[in-house]
């Protein structure tokens, strides 16, 4: 047997035994990378808010009036809790923000794939979304509020608008760098339209799809502390404007601690799941 039958040649040139010691080990520590994950990172930057939140309130450096002790945010938050006011507020929240998600992630996704797969789509579709994300939320409630009456259908819409842009312009980002070779072997093998947004273009917008989601779930809650400030006879938001109709700072602190508690989570329920999905991505960030 000669040597070049017992030595595999790799597909790339030189040997597989070669190409295994030069390709980058996953467990290895590399030296201009981020480094390896940390468990529990996330709550690493919140915590040393609430250590330094602890400090400047007992030792007096933050006026109570200014900024409530977290003590007595706990306290008050326990009180709420205690009566009621906060769990029916916070559900309500939640069922806002969550349809208004769920809703603007669905006509974002189907926008971005209209305006990425087809120039007349893009033409229709990019000009009116670029008009909405130069316009704030709030400049849109009087019109809104004209449109759509004061009730729970003018805050889904508001709240659906602010998430759809994110979504949109992401997504459709990534559609449009997916890699050329990608749709000439696609046309190569006879995929249908059909088969070739499933197979192709869906896989290939998930990275943007999901930098656009975590955006989106921000922009749900930060259009929904607007739109609960306006007319809204329930949610956080409600509760922190009669909070400060009555000065009342500690409950006007809980509102916030549980928009910023609810943003986090969200966030990092989407970074797992773009984790799980994008598993088979090698990154910095894998």
């Amino acid at each position: 047997m000669t040597d070049l039958s017992v030595r595999r040649v790799a597909p790339a040139g030189g040997t597989l035994a070669e190409r295994d010691r030069l390709a980058p080990r996953p467990s290895a520590r590399r030296r201009l990378g981020p480094g390896r994950r940390i468990p529990g990172a996330l709550a690493l930057g919140p915590l040393l808010l609430l250590a330094a939140w602890l400090v400047a309130s007992a030792t007096g450096v933050l006026d109570p009036r200014t900024l409530s002790e977290p003590w007595t945010v706990v306290s008050t938050a326990v009180d709420l809790t205690a009566d009621g006011r906060l769990q029916s507020n916070l559900l309500t929240s939640v069922q806002r923000a969550g349809l208004a998600l769920l809703l603007g992630v669905t006509l974002g996704v189907v926008l971005a794939l209209i305006a990425g797969l087809s120039r007349v789509g893009e033409a229709i579709v990019d000009g009116p979304i670029q008009i909405k994300r130069a316009i704030p939320t709030l400049a849109l409630i009087p019109l809104a509020i004209l449109w759509f009456g004061i009730g729970e259908q003018m805050k889904i819409i508001l709240i659906l608008t602010s998430v759809l842009v994110p979504i949109y312009l992401n997504t459709h980002a990534a559609l449009r760098g997916i890699d050329e070779r990608y749709v000439e072997l696609a046309e190569t093998v006879g995929l249908s339209r059909w088969a070739f947004i499933r197979r192709v273009a869906l896989p290939g917008a998930l990275p943007g799809f999901f930098t656009g989601l975590r955006l989106g779930v921000t922009m749900s809650w930060l259009a929904l502390v607007v739109v609960e400030q306006v007319n809204a006879t329930s949610g956080i938001g409600y509760l922190m404007t009669q909070a400060r109709t009555y000065g009342q700072t500690d409950i006007i602190v809980v509102g916030l601690v549980v928009y910023a508690v609810f943003g986090l989570v969200g966030d990092t329920a989407v970074r797992l799941v773009q984790r799980k999905a994008l598993a088979w991505q090698r990154t910095l960030g894998s």
